[in-house]
This record gives structure tokens, sequence and C-alpha cells, in this order.
């Protein structure tokens, strides 16, 4: 069955609405004919209707569509509503106007499901990859409220603030990883090919070498012996990382508990997780989400493993009629300010608003640690690139300089 389904052909069709306006986009369908039937179905008169080529469908899926496009997309569609174009119009205007055309073809596909009768959020329930359950959940609240221009507004606001912090942190790992890797790299292809040409030298003076001297040609000549055995077993154990995080739930939750013991780095993804915490359920609370319902959400919004079971276990406990600050005290993981500006709100009817306060706090929190780690960071990356590099120089330069002290 799911091979037939994948063989099912993409159309692309042109037309005119209801209205009398130009409309276009893409769909899947067994032939033409019916294409065109599904098209009047939905009020769409076919003027054009072309298979699409394997060359063109290979394009679009090698385009992607990041977060920060969903995000555009939210800002424009509630700019759009809030200005009192209809849902269909803002969605064509949307569409048309993006400049990735993976995203443009994507919107296109909603706003086509839309005028067929769907609602947004049953449209956008179609595509999970781009649109996951917190946001479809938070869309299908404002139609049910009537203010899905403040909540798509909402929703761009929580996309961009999370993924700011997802960009942040990973560009604080990223540049001491990378320094590293090349340093060993270097460090590694001095050991192949440059010590060996000094060992020629040195065989020549008829003496001993140094103690240093002798440990780095023997680590040069385990190099030269099982370099090519080493490097498959790096790339080996690299392809498995990747593909154990892709394949294996318990791998990463290994790694998201070891992780949170880093120093530092375990800091701040502790104070990343809390923030991104606070800010899922305020903006699902706001919306008028039932305080279960929305835990249910955050649980798989919070980024680690460790924080989602501790959030799930804290549902089980509001929905047993248990305060949320309770709940949140229970886990051992909540610093105490969070949990009493949680009992404020709960107290105060402003819980979404405390919320609020808690996650600006804390990534502004997360912002000042990164900065310490990267100027903490960089000596310490300086540091062991003069002892890799430096410390190789010295050793091949050593038997030399006894020599000119003998003479």
């Amino acid at each position: 069955m799911a091979q037939k389904a994948a063989k099912i052909p993409t159309f692309v069709w042109e037309g005119t609405d209801k209205r009398g306006e130009k409309v276009k986009g893409e769909a899947q369908a067994a032939n033409v004919t019916m294409m065109k039937a599904e098209l009047r179905r939905q009020g769409i008169q076919p003027k054009a209707v072309r298979k699409k080529s394997a060359l063109a469908a290979l394009g679009k899926g090698r385009k992607k569509i990041t977060a920060g496009d969903i995000a555009v997309f939210s800002r424009q569609l509630a700019t759009m509503m809030s200005a009192g174009v209809p849902l269909v119009q803002g969605l064509d205007i949307v569409g048309r106007g993006h400049e990735n055309p993976a995203m443009r073809d994507l919107v296109m596909e909603i706003k086509t499901d839309v005028e067929g009768g769907s609602n947004l959020s049953e449209s956008l329930g179609k595509h999970p990859r781009h649109f996951n359950e917190l946001f479809c959940n938070l869309v299908q609240a404002g139609e049910a409220a009537g203010v899905l221009d403040t909540l798509l507004d909402k929703l761009a606001t929580y996309l961009e603030k999370t993924e700011s912090i997802k960009k942040k942190i990973k560009k604080a790992l990223f540049y001491p990883t990378a320094v590293l890797v090349v340093a060993f790299a270097v460090t590694a292809l001095l050991l192949y090919f440059v010590v060996p040409q000094f060992q020629s030298l040195f065989q020549g003076f008829g003496a001993d070498l140094p103690v240093f001297t002798q440990f780095v040609v023997t680590l040069s000549d385990f190099m030269q012996a099982n370099g090519l055995v080493i490097l498959v077993v790096l790339v080996a154990l690299g392809v498995g990382f990747v593909e154990a995080k892709k394949r294996s739930p318990k791998f990463v939750h290994f790694l998201d508990r070891v992780s949170l013991r880093i120093p530092v780095i375990g800091q701040i993804l502790h104070k990343a997780a809390v923030a991104r915490y606070a800010r899922t359920l305020s903006t699902m609370f706001a919306a008028g989400v039932p305080l279960v319902d929305a835990l249910e959400s955050v649980s798989g919004a919070t980024g680690n493993y460790v924080y989602s079971q501790a959030v799930l276990q804290m549902k089980e406990q509001v929905a047993s009629g248990q305060q949320l600050q309770t709940s949140m005290r229970l886990t051992n993981l909540f610093p105490n300010m969070v949990i009493q500006m949680t009992a404020i709100g709960e107290e105060s009817g402003s819980l979404d608003s405390m919320l609020a306060k808690v996650a600006d706090f804390y990534e502004e929190e997360v912002d000042n640690l990164i900065d310490s780690l990267s100027s903490l960071l960089e000596p310490m990356i300086m540091v062991i690139l003069g002892v890799l590099v430096g410390g190789l120089v010295v050793a091949m330069y050593l038997p030399i300089f006894q020599m000119g002290s003998v003479i």
C-alpha cells in the first residue's frame, strides 16, 4: 500500500476560484481527469493541469523549510488577519511573497485545503513535519475563540525566542568543537608526515634522544602503523553516533541526562529547558488551553528528556488535583524562584504573565552564560592549541638545541 501511495503523480495546476481570481498550486491525483474533478469539487475552474516533472520534484525535496520560515509565516499571516484581510487571501499573499520556493508551495497547499472547507488547524495538521502538535493546538484554540490573529502573533514570538536560544547554544558549542577538531587533525598530520622527516635526521646524531622527543617519535611510529585504522574507527564512531541519535531514543535519553551534568554546559542546558518550559506553557495558557492539556504539549517542547518526563509527571499530578507549583517542587528540577513565581501566578490568576517573565529572565540568563562560556573557552582553546602544536615543535627541535649546547 505504501509503495502505491508513493507512486501517485503530482500535478501542477492553474485556474480561477469562485470570485474569478487566478489561483495555482500543486496536488496529487491518480490522473489528470481526477485532478480536474477534485479542483471543480473545491470550486476551482481548472485552466491548465500538467504533471510535475521528476526533476522538479527532486529539486523541491532538496529545499529545506526552517523554523525561521514558519515563524515568518506566522507573523505575516497574523499581520494580514489583524488588518482585516480574509484568511484565504492572506495565505495567498503570504505564500506568493515568500522567498523560499518550498515554503511558498507549502503555504499554497494549505490555502487550497482552506478553500476546500478545512479549518486552518486541520490544514496545518496535514504537515506535521513543519507544524507540530503544539502549533496546531494553539491555532485550533485561536479559531475557537475568534482570536486567530493574536494567537499567530504569539506563536511567531514563541518560535523566534525558542529558535534564538537553540541557535545561541549551538553557536557556543560549535566554535570550540570545530577548533579542537582542527587542532587534533593538524596534530595527527604533523605526526604522520612531518615528524618522520625529523626522525631520519635524528638517526644520524648517534646519541640518545631526549625523553620528550622519543615519546613523540614513538607516537609518530604508532600513527604510521595504525593511522588508517584509527581514521576508519573515528569515522565509524562519528557515523554511529549520528545514526544512534536518529534511531535510538534510549541513546538520546542517555545523552540528555549526561549533558545536564557537564560543568557550565549543563547549567546552560538546565536554564534553556526552564526557559522553553515557561515560554511554551505561558503561550498555551494565554491561548485558553486547559493546564493539563497544555502540559502534555509542553513536555515535548522542553528539548530535554529529563525535563520532558518531569513535565509528564507534573501533568498526572495536576490532573489529580495538585497545584502546579507543588508538582514542580516535587520534580527537584525547577529553581525556587520559578516555583515562587508560579505560585504567585496561580494565586493572582496571572499564571501566563508570570511564566512569560520567568521565560524572559531565563532567556537572558542563557545569553549571559553563553557569553561567559565563550570568554572562558577562548583562552582554554589557545592553551590546548599551544600545548599540541607547540609541544610537537619543541620536541622536534629539542635534540638540535642539546647538540648546540654540547658544541
